[in-house]
């Protein structure tokens, strides 16, 4: 049985990435990124310094102090760096993390009066979201699906198990198909062939847009702008995306 989502509005706004968009904001590696869905607020990773996090932060008028949900993707330092230092302004807070999480890193989270979730299985983070429990093996991870409208929006921290198999387990899980895929696809060391036959599979599996960022990867940007044409998205720090219902007599699109 489906994992079953109501659609939501919202926004996701890149606050920290290797990528330039903002030129108020400072880039460095590591991906996180900040959600609002309907009445909840959630944090996507923490990048990999929490002083540069905060800072952005600020800039884009982002509030610490309303977040309510963190979601760490996997273990790497580019995507927990900045963890402790959300925790030091913010402990009212639920996180959803990979169960194989070192016990010093969870021991470090229990002690601050943290909520804890330890994920291995699709789990809802609210009534629209959900993450798709731990993929992979060695680095294993979690990625964030989102229902809207118009399909799901999957967000990525570095799609270690593979960026396809994410966007097939998304589908399976929910049996909904991505009107984005956003975030880390992990591809800076794949072939122009391999990175082609990725573009051709992601097609078939019915995503239709595309943000790739972080490790993604120059060649791979590339190739997926050319194929996705329009319907690429250009992704770094400080991007934000509007995602809304629109009446049916509505041309609007859906992510402006």
């Amino acid at each position: 049985m489906p994992l079953a989502l109501d659609e939501c509005s919202g926004s996701l706004t890149i606050l920290y990435d290797n990528k330039p968009h903002d030129p108020r904001l400072r880039t460095a590696w590591g991906f996180s990124c900040f959600i609002t869905l309907n009445t909840t607020s959630i944090l996507f990773d923490t990048g990999g310094d929490g002083r540069l996090l905060a800072e952005n932060m600020a800039k884009l008028g982002v509030n610490i102090s309303n977040i309510q949900v963190i979601i760490l993707s996997h273990i790497h330092r580019d995507h927990t760096g900045g963890f402790d230092a959300v925790l030091e302004a913010n402990s009212d807070i639920t996180v959803y993390l990979p169960d194989s999480f070192p016990s010093s890193f969870k021991r470090n989270v229990e002690r601050r009066g943290v909520k804890v979730v330890e994920v291995q299985k699709a789990i809802k983070v609210c009534d629209c979201a959900a993450t798709t429990g731990l993929l992979g093996f060695g680095i294993e991870e979690q990625s964030l699906l989102v229902k809207t409208q118009e399909g799901l929006i999957i967000v990525t921290g570095c799609a270690h198990p593979g960026i396809v198999n994410i966007v097939r387990e998304a589908k399976e899980l929910t049996g909904e198909e991505a009107c984005l895929v956003l975030g880390g696809f992990h591809l800076a060391s794949k072939s122009e062939k391999e990175i082609n036959k990725i573009i051709s599979e992601m097609k078939a599996l019915g995503v239709r847009k595309v943000a790739p960022t972080h490790c993604s990867g120059d060649t791979a940007r590339r190739l997926f702008k050319e194929s996705f044409g329009a319907d690429y998205i250009e992704a770094g720090v400080g991007k934000t995306l509007h995602f809304r219902r629109k009446h049916k007599s509505s041309g609007t699109p859906l992510l402006t």
